[in-house]
């Protein structure tokens, strides 16, 4: 599981907003059960590593700050609402009556397999209404593939229908897939450049399995990058 979306800025705004140093703030969250040095905290909000999602929900409750502000955005996602509601994915499947691997796929290829008894659990869990779960559950297939249509493609043509899927400004959505273009094509020129280096398979079954786990995170990444980009 990738690390989950964290803003250094805001971590140390929350800190500071309520007077604790980082020393205080490592000691709250020892109290709540999380152990971590200082220096782990100052990485944090350096920037140099960001928090595990253990971690977020811990300093979340050291100080006093819903884990959206320290995620810098608006939950879109289904892992993203998860957060918020500070469950790890095995808690969370459990909750539901699911098998936490199966849940686990769920959040990694953006397709919800449960039960109406699940989905109806997964509501109540996360605090949401059906109607507003299925429209972030429904709409991930969907999500998906226009994603990759537009980063294998022509992006441009496919800002407006991603704008009214997701409900974000057009302008926000086209700096997300502006970006997510580049990443894409990046892969791409470090896969051939290997390939007329004549560099040995096993370097480029790396870089193609690289390329795969970014597509398979890539509504999360689409989604964290517009939540930024709307929030300035």
């Amino acid at each position: 599981m990738s690390h989950p979306p964290f803003s250094p800025v805001q971590a140390r705004a929350a800190r500071l907003r309520i007077g604790l140093t980082p020393e205080q703030a490592v000691a709250a969250m020892a109290q709540l059960g999380l152990y971590r040095p200082v220096q782990a905290l100052l990485a944090w909000e350096s920037g140099a590593m960001p928090p595990s999602e253990t971690e977020l929900f811990a300093l979340a409750d050291a100080l006093w700050c819903p884990v959206p502000v320290l995620m810098d955005l608006t939950p879109r996602s289904l892992r993203e609402h998860r957060l918020a509601r500070q469950f790890t994915a095995e808690r969370l499947a459990r909750r539901i009556g699911m098998d936490p691997h199966d849940y686990a796929r769920v959040e990694s290829d953006h397709r919800w397999r449960g039960t109406d008894r699940q989905t109806l659990l997964l509501a109540d869990a996360l605090g949401m209404e059906s109607e507003e779960l299925l429209g972030v559950i429904g709409r991930a297939g969907e999500l998906d593939g226009l994603l990759r249509q537009a980063v294998e493609g022509r992006w441009k043509q496919h800002t407006g229908s991603l704008a009214l899927l997701v409900g974000a400004p057009e302008r926000a959505v086209a700096r997300a897939l502006r970006t997510l273009h580049q990443e894409y094509a990046r892969f791409n020129e470090r896969y051939m450049g290997h390939l007329v280096a004549r560099s040995d398979q096993a370097r480029l079954k790396e870089i193609a399995a690289e390329r795969t786990g970014w597509l398979n995170a890539l509504p999360d990444r689409f989604l964290h990058l517009i939540g930024h980009d709307s929030s300035r």
